[in-house]
């Protein structure tokens, strides 16, 4: 009876709980709203966060993975003088699997708002599948879609010692591997905030089954693994009520895993995977943030 019963179990979370499916949890949108947006988010911030819309720049970019015969096209947002891009320091924003630039809006404010008003220049786009992007989203298309930001502002004027990869919950995987490697660009310097160690740890918080995460996923996903070959200065911040990624087997696994040049940790106490910046408070986040980014 008991070997039914896991076999049972087995075969619910194979037929119907992939990680594929289920780490994707994109939403479409008609047109972006932004301070106009009155769906669902994590936090409002009052209107001392305001940015002029003179330096709201929403445009498409094309995005090729690799053995893709066309380029997709995807949507990005970029806060800041487009034209000092060639002398400003930029936090490339990776978003969360949830929604949409809309919804992750509020936080690529509060990073533009990072030490003074638009002290750095914020890049975000929405990968593809996700808002007014095109395409079906992929573990390959992720990684491609940040890269084609980075190309673009590159091609801008911006070098890789002004260039901060930020990535926040999956978009720590894209933020982690392109830091590692060798992309359109290498990035100075790498903050996570609430990532996931891989996609195997997942699984196994998850479901509760000691099985190797790929009987229900083929993502390889391995920030754990990955943030090993991250030699950049490196901030982790989690929160320690974390019910989604825990902070012990997820953020605490990178951040003992990394063996780079320096590293700094802020375990939030009190905040969930959602929660940090308004449970840490907003002037204590940005300066933290801050700090870090203006460190030698």
């Amino acid at each position: 009876m008991k070997n039914i019963l896991l076999a049972a179990v087995i075969l619910l979370f194979s037929g119907c709980l992939t990680l594929d499916e289920n780490l994707y949890n994109n939403s479409k949108l008609e047109s972006y709203k932004l301070d106009n947006y009155s769906g669902e988010v994590d936090f409002i911030l009052d209107n001392s966060y305001h940015i002029d819309d003179s330096i709201i720049h929403l445009f498409t970019l094309p995005s090729q993975a690799s053995g893709e015969a066309n380029a997709t096209s995807i949507y990005a947002i970029y806060i800041g003088d487009i034209a000092q891009i060639a002398s400003d320091t930029v936090i490339m924003y990776c978003h969360g699997n949830k929604d949409h630039m809309d919804f992750y809006w509020q936080r690529a404010k509060l990073l533009a708002n990072t030490k003074s008003k638009n002290r750095f220049g914020v890049m975000m786009i929405d990968y593809r599948g996700y808002g007014m992007s095109d395409g079906k989203p992929s573990e390959k298309g992720l990684y491609a879609d940040v890269d084609a930001a980075l190309k673009w502002l590159k091609n801008k004027g911006l070098s890789n010692d002004r260039l901060i990869m930020y990535g926040f919950s999956m978009g720590t995987a894209p933020a982690t591997k392109l830091s590692a490697e060798n992309w359109s660009m290498k990035p100075q310097k790498l903050i996570l905030e609430a990532p996931f160690a891989s996609a195997e740890t997942m699984i196994q918080d998850g479901s509760g089954l000691a099985m190797p995460g790929d009987f229900f996923t083929t993502l390889e996903i391995n920030n754990g693994e990955e943030i090993k070959s991250v030699t950049q200065p490196f901030f982790w911040i989690h929160g320690e009520d974390d019910d989604f990624l825990n902070i012990d087997t997820h953020g605490a696994i990178i951040y003992n895993n990394y063996q780079g040049t320096y590293k700094e940790a802020y375990r939030i106490v009190g905040a969930g995977h959602s929660t940090v910046p308004q449970t840490m408070g907003f002037g204590n986040y940005t300066s933290a943030l801050g700090d870090f980014i203006l460190r030698p």
